[in-house]
This record gives structure tokens, sequence and C-alpha cells, in this order.
């Protein structure tokens, strides 16, 4: 378990964004709603929520966007109406797609859709694996960037041979967007360029934007209402969704331009994690802000040197850590937010330094 006092008291802070508490967000969420006039919406109608949903299109290249209290939600919800449109065909997607990894089969157990797992579950799937399923498809699912492999995205050229393999066969390509602004820094194209030739776009407003919870789905008109319905069906039209809209809106275009930094300081990283190679560091080069780290130790050991490091230096460098596959290690992911952007380029070596230097040490 985290203990947020102990990372409130290191001076150098590896992943995220600086944690605040709810009284500071709460009061910033006040000013901008007193700064900017902010009315509540009623069921999803209102100035606010309308114009961002609005924004969120526009951004991406569609025509509509909808709001939605949860991702899990959004995304069961837009492919299972993009499978029945499609005679109830079954939804690929890779083996560790959110919907497999985190959703606890909601797609099986609530009768949702039928899925195929595509794809080597280390690598981003290709064209040619999915020229390879014998099936129809009625759709497929891609995320971008890939989280639980340390952010992997497929190339622009592979990306684009897959936009085109699913328009060829009628396919719906629903992207699972939760990092796409992160993406996009790594593509160096703009979200809308990446988006193209996708028939629809979940985005998260509190992973990479920091807002207190939420999403968006972005398609067609059609699509968008079709979806905000089952939206209502299944529980999710709360009177008010304007704390979860001021959150993210008030810091969304500042959070967005950051994110250029974001990678830059990512690759910093990486080329910093060069000196210690007893840390195994996946991708093979930083495609967003995010990396994973593996290490020569167990989950224990790692957890003990990582509050010690806290404990005595001030330096806190990850929050949760795995097992890893083989005996006598484990793994993190390192999302590189504000909290690095703030660290100096010597108190990030040195971090690193004391961090190998106790990897190394005896148990």
């Amino acid at each position: 378990m985290t203990d947020p006092t102990l990372i409130r008291r290191c001076h150098t802070v590896f992943p995220g964004h600086r944690a605040r508490r709810p009284a500071e967000i709460y009061a910033a969420m006040a000013a901008w709603c007193e700064a900017n006039d902010i009315e509540h919406d009623v069921y999803g109608n209102g100035e606010l929520i309308q114009s961002f949903e609005r924004k969120i299109a526009a951004l991406l290249g569609f025509e509509a966007a909808v709001f939605c209290i949860s991702g899990t939600m959004t995304q069961v919800t837009a492919l299972r109406l993009a499978s029945q449109d499609r005679a109830g065909a079954p939804v690929a997607l890779h083996p560790t797609s959110h919907i497999f990894v985190h959703e606890r089969s909601n797609h099986e157990l609530l009768g949702h859709f039928a899925a195929l797992r595509v794809g080597d579950p280390q690598r981003p799937f290709t064209v040619a694996d999915l020229d390879a399923i014998p099936d129809r498809l009625g759709a497929v699912g891609l995320e971008l960037p890939m989280r639980e492999i340390g952010g992997q995205v497929p190339s622009w050229n592979e990306l684009e041979a897959i936009k085109a393999h699913c328009k060829a066969r009628g396919v719906h390509l629903h992207m699972d967007g939760a990092r796409l602004w992160e993406a996009a820094a790594g593509y160096g194209k703009p979200v809308a360029e990446i988006a193209s030739g996708f028939d629809s776009v979940y985005v998260s407003l509190y992973k990479g934007v920091g807002g207190l919870g939420g999403a968006m789905l972005a398609g067609s008109h059609d699509f968008v209402a079709r979806a905000s319905e089952w939206f209502r069906r299944q529980g999710g039209n709360v009177i008010h969704r304007s704390p979860y809209v001021v959150a993210a809106a008030m810091q969304f275009d500042a959070r967005l331009k950051a994110m250029p930094e974001y990678f830059s300081r990512t690759q910093f990283l990486y080329e910093a994690l060069r000196a210690h190679p007893q840390i195994r560091v996946n991708p093979a080069r930083p495609a967003a802000n995010m990396l994973h780290l593996h290490l020569p130790v167990s989950r224990e050991r790692a957890l003990a040197i990582r509050d010690a490091l806290a404990e005595e230096h001030g330096i806190w460098l990850f929050n949760r850590v795995s097992h890893g596959v083989l005996p006598e290690t484990s793994w993190f992911e390192l999302y590189v937010g504000d909290n690095l952007l703030a660290a100096s380029d010597e108190q990030v070596r040195a971090a690193l330094e004391r961090f190998a230097a106790a990897l190394r040490a005896p148990a």
C-alpha cells in the first residue's frame, strides 16, 4: 500500500503528476467555476459539458462526442454496438486489452460481445495478425499506446495498414485512447491524424489529463447518440456531470500542451538509464511518456528498497510493483509527468545511482 504521507516528504518523485489533496483540488475547481460563471448540467444538458464534448469531437476530427461516467462503460458499449451492427460478429482485441485484463469479464458475463485474442502478448498486433483470422470480424479494438506492454505502439505504417484493412472489410475500428494524448507526442502527429480512419475513439478525462474521472466517446452523430442512450440504460445517467467535466476542462489545454515536454523528459530518463544496465527498460525506445522498468530483485525486495530510499534520501521511485516472470525479478510502470519535470537532471541521475546501488547490494 502506497503511503501518501511518505511521498509528500520526498523531494525527488519520479511517477506521474504531483498528488493534490481533495481540499486543494476542490478549491481550484471552485475558483475556476467562479471565474468562468459555470452552472451545473442537468442529466448532461448544459453549456459547459456540451461545449467540452464539441471541443473533444473537433480535436479528434469526429462529428460528435459524449461524456460517459467511466471508460469501462464507454468501451464495451461502443464495441457491443459495433458487433451488433454486424450480426454479432466477434471483436478482435490484443491479449493485454483493458477489457481482458481489468474489466472482470464484463463483455462475456453481461452478454456484450464475443471477443478473440489476437497477436503476441508482448507486441502490438499487426495487420498480418488480423489477416490470419478466418472469422468475419465485427470490430477491432486497438489501444494506443498499449499500457500493459510498456506503452508500445504500432509503427505509423503498420497503423495505417490496420486502418486500411478494417475499412476494406467493413470492420468497425475502435481506439482505446485512454492515453492517446501521450501517444500523439510519441508519434509526433496531431491526435486527429492518429484518429483518422477509426470509427470510434474513447479518451480518458483523468489519466494524463488529471481530472477526477470520466471519459468521452467520439464518433459519428448516429453512433454517439446510440451509445449515449445505452449509457443511460446502464446507469450512467448521473444528474450532474459538472464535477468531472470541470476537473478535466480547467487543466485540459495545459496538460495537452505539456505532453511533448513529458515525452522529452521520458527520452532523457531512458538515456540516463543506460548507465544502469541491471535495470531493463521496455519498450526498446520510448513511444510515449511511460516506461516499464524490470528489476533483478523480488517484488518484496523492490518495495523495501523503495521505502528505504524514501525514508533516508527523500526519493520516491515508483508506486506499485509487480512480480516478474522469472524468479527474483519484478517490474514497475513509470508514467512521466509533472513530478519528473520538476526534478533537475542532477537529481534524476543521483536518484538512479542510489537505486542501482541498492539493487546491487545484498538483501
